[in-house]
């Protein structure tokens, strides 16, 4: 079988061609490459008919999977072409038995989700069985608008798509075309990319990038055992689905390894990720993908890339020869995967030998991961997208959800894209329809100002004693978060109105909520409102298992002054000693805030007002003090260590007084088997809670409401925003 148009574009290219050393394959044209073999090595600028034997084979064109070997006849002095079928997907295998191609009439726009260099992402409603109702992710491009090679591209992410199945990767359920456009569609995944989320937070702690390096990992390999290069490993490639996990998505520079070697050479991808053998152009296999991941790994580390000039060229040189300046707050673990990963010799990398991801897998870093487990999705995502609706795109860019979703008619393109985009339509073999299914859980909702209350909530509300988040909306300048319902009310009501309370029973209380603080603490957030009103019950056993935490409006993570998001082993190094100070300070606060709490359940009244008619002023001149009594009433019973815990707690120097660990530590609670079980005599519940609506009204008068900023305005996004594409549809 001969391609006359092909032939031709390879004849006029013949007598010009650059020498390369054989085996490598150049571009001509933006769409086939060719190779030419010398049998004495010379190096030659130009390669003449006359050099080449009858039937040499002289180049190879790649088009999607399918290959076109050429040959030169001496004799004729033309060059001839057979056409090979390396690897075709047959579309009609996946076509469901009573299902039918789709076409852009059986699906509703909804949202503009994004917008790239080719084309928009509408989220869609498809409105017609078997998946009528199902959301959808609908990616659209105009053939018009995409060159030679971006049109290959597409094809060949239309291909990979169709043929790969895993948990991490995206799934593709339909794709046609219209005379001028074409269509990919997609799940919707409501958690957004990663690229968002670190624009947030800037950087992860260890454990959130472990997990996202695991489960993108069995993806990569995954797709490498395909004979598949990702090449195109991002932030912005790397989705996140409503419970958290990731999928690979955007495969438009993915490609199968086309030669003996199994080795690409286009030079394509992100330049910042792109291994050395991508850059220098010696050829490059799924090796390349692994420093990608090494790449992402230390951006998800520590917030920024480990190679990166001023300008392209200089990123490349970089690439190519710089010294990585390892962050010393990393882990041994994460330092050492970091150099196994950056081996400049893609054969010394960590991966590329013949046992591929099984070397990444037995990583130490990896030593917690149970694989099976992640595989099956058992294992909990550290960050869970506080999302339930279907519809629900808050984790999208505002910049182009507000905009009304309109797909515009498409210019017809050249008569030869028919020929490349025949087969482009596709079916699923399997249509999921996901019935909403309604229960009888309740939740309760509270109208707040965008706030780091989410983020937090989102980060920490796994913890078994604070609150769950587990829905978000917006609307206008609000957002409205549904959590799980707190049927046991408020934490103080409980105990006034307990028919017995004791010193043991405070202790238990105490115990919970203290445990909780420091984890906080240890992660860097300080609650700063931690008053009786916030700790509620989430049942009616009063239990101190059922106590959550709640209202993290005040709450704080500590940054340093860069935005960077700060846990224990990156403190040290990290944060401004004024910054520290601060933290230091708020912590103090919040311990501040637990002896109120104790000493109004030892005492049955608070230690700083007297009751609802107390003035701002006189309550705060109070705190000043730092006076309180510890004699009279149930103080006279009181054992001397809640005393002195008490008076710790309530120092009048928040520098002074005990951190949460300190007071876990304390012998009143370690020794609780030892403390009294007499009851404590109480006031009258609504003068207790007066005094304690008082004191905080007092205390919370003067602080501001934090406002979250919008994303483009994080480092990380400004660091990009020269490269986001605009395009019209």
């Amino acid at each position: 079988m001969f391609d006359q148009h092909l032939c031709s574009l390879v004849s006029q290219c013949g007598n010009w061609a650059p020498w390369r050393k054989s085996s490598e394959y150049l571009d001509y044209g933006q769409s086939f490459h060719c190779l030419y073999r010398r049998s004495n090595g010379t190096k030659l600028n130009a390669v003449p008919y006359k050099s080449l034997s009858r039937w040499s084979v002289v180049g190879v064109f790649f088009e999607i999977a399918k290959s076109f070997y050429i040959w030169f006849s001496k004799t004729s002095k033309k060059m001839f072409c057979r056409y090979v079928v390396v690897k075709e997907i047959p579309i009609t295998h996946h076509v469901k038995e009573g299902s039918e191609k789709a076409d852009q009439s059986h699906f509703v726009l909804l949202k503009v989700l994004g917008q790239g260099s080719f084309g928009k992402v509408f989220l869609v409603r498809k409105i017609t069985p078997p998946d009528a109702n199902q959301l959808y992710a609908m990616k659209v491009l105009k053939k018009a608008t995409l060159k030679v090679r971006d049109r290959v591209r597409t094809k060949m992410e239309r291909d990979i798509l169709a043929d790969v199945h895993h948990p991490f990767v995206v799934r593709l359920h339909y794709a046609f075309q219209t005379e001028g456009k074409l269509y990919l569609i997609l799940d919707f995944l409501r958690g957004g990319d990663l690229f968002t989320r670190l624009s947030k937070e800037v950087m992860f702690t260890e454990e959130d990038v472990k997990f996202y390096l695991a489960e993108l990992a069995l993806g990569l390999d995954h797709l490498h055992s395909l004979g598949i290069i990702y090449r195109d490993l991002k932030p912005e490639n790397i989705l996140l689905d409503e419970e958290g996990h990731i999928k690979l998505t955007d495969f438009g520079l993915s490609k199968e390894a086309i030669d003996h070697e199994k080795k690409a050479y286009s030079f394509c991808g992100t330049v910042e990720y792109m291994a050395p053998e991508v850059v220098n152009r010696q050829g490059h296999s799924h090796s390349a993908d692994w420093w990608s991941y090494g790449v992402l790994m230390f951006e998800m580390l520590t917030g920024s890339l480990p190679f990166q000039g001023k300008d392209r060229k200089e990123t490349m040189t970089l690439i190519l020869k710089a010294k990585l300046g390892m962050p010393q707050f990393l882990s041994n673990e994460a330092q050492g995967l970091l150099r196994s990963l950056f081996k400049r010799n893609p054969t010394n990398r960590l991966g590329s030998g013949v046992e591929g991801a099984e070397e990444i897998k037995r990583h130490p870093f990896f030593s917690t991961i149970d694989w099976n487990k992640l595989y099956r999705r058992d294992m909990s995502p550290p960050f869970k997208p506080a999302v339930t609706q279907p519809d629900d795109t808050y984790y999208f860019d505002t910049e182009f959800t507000s905009r009304t979703p309109k797909d515009s008619p498409g210019i017809p393109p050249s008569a030869g894209a028919h020929q490349l985009f025949r087969g482009f339509s596709f079916v699923a073999p399997v249509l999921v329809e996901e019935d909403a299914k309604k229960t009888s859980i309740s939740f309760s909702m509270v109208i707040i100002d965008p706030s780091e209350e989410i983020e937090i909530l989102r980060r920490y509300g796994q913890h078994p004693n604070i609150i769950t988040l587990k829905d978000v909306y917006e609307e206008g300048n609000s957002i409205y978060l549904v959590t799980e319902l707190m049927r046991g009310g408020e934490l103080l009501d409980r105990i006034l109105r307990q028919k017995f309370f004791s010193e043991r029973e405070a202790n238990l209380v105490l115990l919970t909520v203290c445990k909780t603080v420091e984890y906080l603490h240890s992660q860097g957030v300080v609650h700063r409102d931690l008053k009786p009103s916030n700790i509620l019950y989430v049942d009616e056993s009063g239990n101190p298992e059922s106590i959550r935490i709640c209202d993290f409006g005040f709450a704080k993570q500590l940054r340093a002054e860069n935005g960077l998001l700060m846990t224990p082993c990156y403190t040290a190094n990290f944060v401004a000693p004024e910054v520290l100070k601060r933290q230091g300070y708020d912590e103090g606060c919040d311990i501040w805030s637990l002896g109120i709490l104790v000493y109004t359940m030892l005492a049955g009244y608070t230690p700083f007002a007297n009751g609802p008619g107390d003035t701002p002023e006189e309550i705060l001149a109070r705190i000043g003090s730092g006076k309180f009594t510890l004699r009279g009433g149930n103080w006279n019973t009181v054992s001397d260590s809640a005393k002195d815990l008490v008076s710790r707690m309530l120092h009048v120097d928040p520098h002074r007084r005990l951190t949460a660990k300190q007071v876990l530590q304390h012998e009143w609670i370690t020794n609780r088997d030892l403390l009294p079980q007499s009851q404590l005599n109480r006031q009258d519940v609504h003068l207790v809670k007066g005094a304690m609506a008082a004191t905080y009204s007092a205390l919370n008068s003067s602080k501001p409401t934090p406002q979250l900023q919008p994303i483009k305005s994080s480092i990380l996004a400004q660091r990009r925003v020269k490269k986001l594409p605009s395009t019209t549809l």
